[in-house]
């Protein structure tokens, strides 16, 4: 084989790693992406959830807090 051609087959197995490499890449970059997104969804949920519980909270508390102003207005009325 000469060495022109022996020079062709090489710069093509060279091109044809590059493309490869370059492919890896990308699938890794998309991947990395797709993680990220999921990622930051599932932040955005429990952050939802995050918020929905402290309104539960607040909504016991201030109940509580009623009850609690009811008990001693009753026990303010009868003289205690």
């Amino acid at each position: 084989m000469p060495i022109d051609e022996m020079k062709q087959v090489i710069d093509s197995m060279e091109y044809s790693l590059k493309l490869r490499s370059r492919a890896q890449a990308q699938r890794r970059a998309e991947e990395a992406e797709r993680a990220k997104k999921a990622f930051q969804e599932k932040l955005m949920l429990a952050a939802a959830s995050k918020t929905q519980l402290d309104g539960m909270v607040s909504n016991v508390k201030g109940k509580h807090d009623a009850v609690l102003r009811d008990q001693l207005m009753g026990m303010m009325m009868a003289g205690f």
